[in-house]
Formats: C-alpha cells, structure tokens, sequence
C-alpha cells in the first residue's frame, strides 16, 4: 500500500503529538510505502525555527520516497476540482490542500491526514482517506 502523509501529520509526529494519526504512522513505518509530495516537503520544512531541528526532520523526510506533486495536469484539475466544490457552496481555503487531495485523488493514493479541509474532497470528489 501506498500512503501520502499529509503535513498536518508530520507535524504532529515531529512535535510530539500523539494522534491516531501519528501512531498509525509509526504503526507502519517500515511496513508501508510511504511518500512524502514535495509540497508537503516544503510546508514540513518551512515551520523549523532551529537549524538543527530543520536538518533532522529534512533528513529523516528524505528517507522517504519524495514525489513531484505539480505539474500541468494536478494544476488543471485541482482548478477544476476547487471550481466544483466552490459551485457546491464549499470553500476551500488552501490551495496547498486542494493540490494534495487532487494528487491524491489522480493517483489513487491513500491520504493520512488530521485536517477537516480535505473532508469535501471525501465526501464530493473520492478522495481515499485512512479511517481511524
């Protein structure tokens, strides 16, 4: 199984959180393959005040199989996707998510996350999200 793990995971998991979240994570760390998108990379990274701190979570996310997220086909149709939910009455409030749930959703990928803002993209677009 193939799983992307959201930022809002990750960030938990590296200040210590305990979520179902992060403990399904450490659950099938080794086990699983997990991918980190390169946006998720980016928004990770960029919360690291400590050069120290930054290094070590860059190096362990780098362990991971990092994947290119955005190209011109997920830019259409998270455009496209964000223009739907947006005709249903929903706003989404980050693109950085509907590009995630939009990769997700194209490349049939599993989503671990702890962030309401992908719930639409379940309930109206398919997104497949871990139950726990």
């Amino acid at each position: 199984m193939s799983l992307l793990v959201d930022s809002s995971v990750w960030i938990d998991f590296f200040n210590g959180n305990i979520t179902p979240e992060t403990d399904y994570l450490n659950e099938v760390l080794g086990e699983s393959l997990i991918l980190v998108g390169d946006l998720i990379l980016a928004e990770v990274l960029q919360g690291f005040r400590q050069e120290r701190d930054f290094e070590t979570a860059r190096d362990a996310l780098l362990k991971f199989l990092v994947v290119e997220m955005l190209g011109r086909k997920i830019a259409i149709q998270s455009a496209g996707n964000y223009r739907l939910l947006r005709s249903k009455g929903i706003t989404v409030r980050k693109t950085i998510d509907c590009l995630i749930a939009t990769y997700c959703i194209e490349n049939n990928l599993e989503l671990l996350h702890n962030d309401r803002d992908f719930d639409p993209f379940k309930q109206h677009l398919g997104l497949r999200v871990l139950h726990l």
